[in-house]
């Protein structure tokens, strides 16, 4: 998969997935890439930088929750303004996808 057009599309991927629940880290790349049947596989190098960004910008929050194993894990959760985001961002990606299929109709790289 063209790495240019999936880096797009992750913010809007993370927040889609963190609607559904709370998730850590390896889950939200494991969900995304059982969801996706393996057309996505994200790596650490670029999910974690994404979900630090996020928070900064107040998207999304994290926490630490410690589990009866003793391990601790970074959960992240959609914050109001992550889901207005979350809804433009669908919005646009609507658009997007209308406008490049309309022209790959019209082309020889038919939708």
């Amino acid at each position: 998969m063209d790495a240019e057009l999936v880096k797009g599309t992750l913010s809007l991927l993370i927040l889609s997935l963190l609607s559904r629940k709370s998730m850590y880290g390896y889950e939200i790349a494991a969900t995304v890439h059982r969801d996706t049947a393996g057309a996505f596989t994200w790596r650490e190098g670029s999910l974690y930088p994404n979900l630090h960004k996020m928070e900064a910008d107040g998207l999304i929050v994290g926490e630490w929750e410690e589990k009866e194993t003793g391990r601790k894990r970074r959960y992240y959760k959609i914050t109001k303004k992550g889901r207005e985001a979350q809804r433009e961002k669908v919005q646009s990606w609507k658009v997007l996808y209308r406008a490049v299929n309309q022209i790959l109709e019209k082309s020889d790289g038919q939708a």
